[in-house]
């Protein structure tokens, strides 16, 4: 005669099932499995900065395999897996959000970086599910120049924004435009930033975009990276772009060299000089490949940092 071990769990699990059998014996009837439906995360989320009205946009989320081959190059591979395992995430597979921001100043829609283009991007989608359309654009800032920030700038028949001008900054154009120019994003830098030269200011470490929105220099992802600091009616938010392109194996450990990092000792001490700031004041933060909808805060952990996902704080 076998044994019967009865845990707290099967207990709890077997009890809320008997309703249930008891009511499918008396009706000898049973609904057929539903269909497995892929994931669809909403493409747009909508929160209040002040005066401002923030979209963040899903222009497209993929899965990657090997993700100790991007993040933490500088640490052993069982540091690696302790790290992602006391953080529930796997270390085989690891999914990208790709993440551009729209903001209503009231008189002025101004969009932050283009997303993948082609076929793997969805910005204009986006945008409509937002209720936007691309002409509607008054001003696009891109953060830089890597691929995934400038490739839905163009469409087969010109320019996405066709009333948009353009924002960007000196440093990162001109190193895409002539040192860059034969490698990396440079070949798509010709194809869809130059064209645009003439509609286009460049900015340096204090400029504005418009009132409100202020560029800082974070040099080290890219040349010329930039964030923005966003404020209004005495609430700010800072737009991070690329500066932690992980809550954890980035954000979380500042110091682990990242893949895509063109300078990787200037990306980590910009990391940890921006998350400080965040994590002191109290600052919401919107970046780029966070787990969309990609808004959230900054708290100190020994001697890094803790990604704190936003909930509803922007919202009341």
């Amino acid at each position: 005669m076998s044994e019967v071990i009865i845990t707290r769990r099967s207990a709890l699990i077997g009890g809320a099932a008997l309703p249930l059998a008891a009511s499918l014996a008396a009706t000898g009837t049973a609904r057929a499995a539903a269909p497995m439906q892929t994931s669809a995360p909403l493409p747009f989320a909508r929160f209040k900065v002040g005066g401002f009205e923030v979209n963040t946009l899903l222009d497209a989320s993929m899965i990657r395999d090997n993700p100790k081959g991007i993040f933490g190059l500088n640490v052993s591979a069982e540091e690696f897996g302790k790290v992602s395992s006391d953080n529930f995430i796997p270390t085989d597979k690891t999914r990208f959000f790709f993440t551009p921001t729209v903001i209503n100043t009231g008189s002025e829609l101004v969009l932050f970086d283009t997303g993948l283009g082609g076929d793997n991007g969805g910005i204009v989608a986006a945008l409509g599910s937002a209720g936007y359309t691309p002409d509607q654009i008054d001003i696009v800032v891109i953060t830089h120049m890597h691929p995934d920030h400038i490739g839905g700038l163009m469409t087969d028949t010109g320019p996405t924004f066709p009333n948009a001008r353009y924002v960007t900054g000196e440093t990162e154009y001109n190193f895409w435009t002539t040192e860059g120019a034969e490698g990396g994003a440079g070949p798509l830098v010709a194809k869809n930033v130059k064209p645009l030269a003439e509609k286009t200011t460049f900015i340096k470490d204090g400029d504005t975009v418009v009132s409100g929105i202020t560029a800082m220099e974070t040099f080290g992802h890219t040349p010329g990276h930039l964030i923005f600091m966003i404020e209004s009616e005495g609430s700010s938010m800072l737009l991070t772009a690329d500066l932690a392109n992980h809550y954890v194996w980035s954000l979380a450990y500042p110091d682990w060299e990242v893949l895509f990092d063109m300078n990787k000792e200037a990306a980590a001490a910009q990391r940890r000089k921006i998350l400080g700031m965040l994590a002191t004041d109290k600052i919401p933060f919107v970046g780029y490949h966070m787990p969309f909808p990609a808004l959230g805060y900054v708290e100190t952990r020994g001697n890094g940092f803790r990604y704190v996902p936003a909930s509803y704080q922007l919202q009341l």
